[in-house]
């Protein structure tokens, strides 16, 4: 049994197959917990975490709620009600004229070679977007007032129709939103519902498709998660917890759900954007900050990338091929996870994703009624995973169950062995992981080799290696937390709130404009929320960005400047980021300002893990197994080490397997194995060894 001084922090990530909780004490000492995701009620997964922390540390689960300093859950439940179609009747309000403007979207196309294949279904029928007589410049002047008789005749017919939620989006409601408020106090009197979300609010930009687009998922998820989030933090609340319940957003930073509930939408990348608190932390022990993580779970890859410390801000974010504008981490996201189903298809063609097992069935070998087989079966065909208990014990690896699965669904209908049908699954899928890592750094000008690869989630260290090597990176680290990585970002999360303001100016005349006045405005909104939140002063901080384009452009880049930056400085930095990303420069090109922005962020208190002892001699392998290594060298006999054996100071030879608590570890032959002081693994490639 554990024991833990209190009082303690918790983070819980619920994820497609497992719900990981962490748990970081008084003294710094790190716990993780393990317990099958629910996902028809995610509630359920996290509250079955509590009761199995409660239940290891041997105290009633009230006095562990109790004990709780902080508590912060990240969850796909906005991004899962989005992508299966399960939220909110939605009627929309527009400006007379544009009422087809969400269904008519951009025209542009990810491939522009795909004519034919349709957009997803509109989320708002068109006899549910309603127009509105009324009318404002693009500086907000009113030329003809707003016609409240016929918004009022909206909300009867809404009413009607049993509409849900209400999205309200009129024409440059950015620059002046009071047509948007009164439309909204008419519609609700004669509508009656409690949902109304108003893009001048939720998403104040230019571009009324994109801002149309947010406020509309934004209605369509609220009714679904804002209830979930509400239920769960009163349920734990009356459990004991003694505070609010915080929800970490697409921007990687922590809100109250109290907060949360007016935005909903910016929840969409909740559980992988906690990556950023753990990043933060690894760069630390690692002494390198120049990271890219690869944190591959049950269900896919997400992959990020930390740059001289700095990890990039978006605001452009399509989920389902619905377009949203809200502040979210540089996040890219491909269907490979340890779940992902392998198959042959009609054309006798391997594949590998994007579908993947889910929890339930799970992987074949789970033994929960699968049949197709997946990435984690291909591992332990290939004896890189050993049979028996899994995942703390929450399900077991049956072998035979995996061998059958690959055996008939890979193997017979290719005319191979079930090792070459296992290894090819195996060399699909980390090519798929291969390119999402280049996706996020060659394509956006940075040079993978000079990063160290973070190899994370449970599925991530089985494959780190040979990514890495691939890239040309000379290391992998591997947390000894990897397994749960987001749940233990959470814990090294900062609470934010990102506030912007439209504003079109040239930069050389940024000294004959009240800039200073409006950042000074957006830094007061930012202090007023932080302190609604229970921040004191000394605890926060606050960043200023500006969007910047050279003139007759489309697209802004989003550039961090210091308060009081004259123009010289920030076009500099524009400049040395524009030429990294693009590869040129306008030599005195005219540079335009369109919006500034102020990051307000509660500080939380440094979370210092507990140092863990020296090694004080030597460690011997556990086990020695047959493990397939690669093409060039077959299976070898790898030696097996249990991760809680291993102390920093040790340093081990591959090929290797190391068995720790969330995850399993592989290097290959001539890779070198470190435990660096904070206890975990670093990886020296041996990049000739590349099969």
């Amino acid at each position: 049994m554990v024991s833990l001084k209190a009082p303690w922090r918790v983070g819980v990530d619920v994820g497609g197959t497992f719900t990981d909780m962490v748990i970081a004490d008084a003294d710094g000492r790190l716990h993780v917990f393990k317990v099958p995701s629910v996902p028809e009620d995610p509630a359920r997964g996290v509250m079955n975490a509590v009761g199995k922390a409660a239940q290891d540390l041997g105290v009633d689960q009230r006095i562990f709620l109790e004990n709780c300093a902080f508590f912060a859950h990240g969850s796909t439940v906005a991004t899962n009600t989005l992508l299966e179609r399960k939220g909110a009747k939605v009627g929309l309000v527009t400006t007379e004229g544009f009422r087809d403007s969400l269904e008519i979207r951009r025209g542009i196309r990810a491939n522009p070679w795909d004519h034919r294949t349709p957009y997803p279904e509109v989320l708002v029928p068109r006899y549910l977007r309603r127009p509105v007589a009324g009318r404002l410049d693009t500086h907000g002047r009113e030329l003809a007032p707003v016609d409240l008789d016929q918004a009022r005749e909206i909300g009867a017919r809404f009413r009607a129709e049993g509409v849900e939620a209400v999205a309200i989006c009129l024409l440059n409601a950015f620059a002046n939103p009071e047509h948007e408020r009164l439309v909204a106090d008419a519609v609700a009197g004669s509508w009656g519902g409690d949902w109304i979300a108003l893009s001048s609010a939720i998403v104040p930009i230019i571009g009324e498709y994109e801002r149309t687009s947010t406020t509309v998922v934004n209605a369509y998820v609220a009714p679904r998660v804002v209830g979930y989030l509400q239920a769960l933090e009163r349920e734990l609340i009356d459990g004991g917890l003694p505070h609010r319940l915080f929800m970490l957003q697409s921007n990687g930073g922590a809100v109250s759900v109290r907060q949360i509930a007016e935005r909903p939408v910016n929840l969409i990348l909740s559980g992988p954007a906690a990556g950023v608190g753990s990043m933060r932390h690894f760069a630390r022990a690692a002494g390198h900050d120049n990271l890219i993580s690869m944190e591959i779970g049950g269900t896919s890859c997400d992959v990020m990338l930390m740059a001289e410390g700095r990890i990039a801000i978006t605001d452009e974010l399509s989920v389902a091929d619905y377009d949203l504008m809200i502040p979210s981490v540089d996040i890219h996201t491909v269907g490979a996870g340890g779940g992902t189903i392998a198959g042959v298809d009609a054309a006798g063609m391997l594949f590998a994703g994007p579908r993947g097992a889910g929890a339930r069935p799970g992987p074949a070998c789970y033994g929960f009624g699968g049949t197709e087989p997946t990435v984690t079966d291909a591992n332990l065909v290939l004896g890189r995973l050993k049979p028996g208990a899994y995942a703390g014990g929450s399900v077991t690896l049956d072998r035979e169950l995996a061998s059958e699965a690959v055996r008939s669904r890979v193997a017979d209908p290719l005319g191979l062995s079930e090792t070459e049908a296992a290894a090819g699954i195996l060399r699909l899928v980390e090519q798929n992981l291969l390119q999402a890592v280049e996706r996020i750094s060659i394509q956006r000008g940075q040079n993978p080799a000079r990063f160290m690869l973070v190899a994370c989630g449970g599925a991530g260290p089985m494959h780190g290696a040979a990514v890495a090597r691939r890239l040309g990176c000379r290391a992998v680290y591997v947390p000894r937390q990897a397994g749960a990585f987001c749940a233990l970002g959470m814990l090294h999360s900062d609470v934010r709130q990102d506030f912007m303001d439209v504003h079109f100016q040239d930069l050389d005349t940024l000294a004959d404009a009240p800039v200073e006045d409006r950042f000074a405005a957006l830094e007061r909104d930012a202090s007023e929320m932080l302190t609604r939140e229970g921040f004191d002063p000394a605890d926060t901080a606050t960043e200023r960005e500006v969007d910047l384009r050279y003139d007759g452009q489309q697209w802004d880049l989003r550039i961090p400047i210091a308060a009081g930056a004259g123009a010289g400085d920030i076009r500099g930095a524009f400049e040395r980021e524009y030429d990294r990303r693009f590869g040129h420069t306008v030599p005195g090109g005219r540079i335009l300002i369109t919006a500034l922005r102020v990051v307000g962020k509660g500080l939380m208190p440094p979370l210092d893990e507990a140092a863990m002892p020296a090694a004080t001699d030597g460690v011997r392998a556990i086990d020695h197994r047959e493990a397939y290594v690669d093409d060039r060298h077959g299976a070898m006999r790898c030696a097996v080490y249990h991760g809680a054996d291993l102390r920093p100071g040790h340093t081990l030879q591959g090929p290797l397997l190391i068995e720790e608590a969330t995850t399993t570890i592989f290097a290959g032959p001539r890779d070198r194995v470190e435990v660096d002081p904070a206890g975990n693994y670093l990886i020296h490639l041996d990049r000739e060894g590349d099969a």
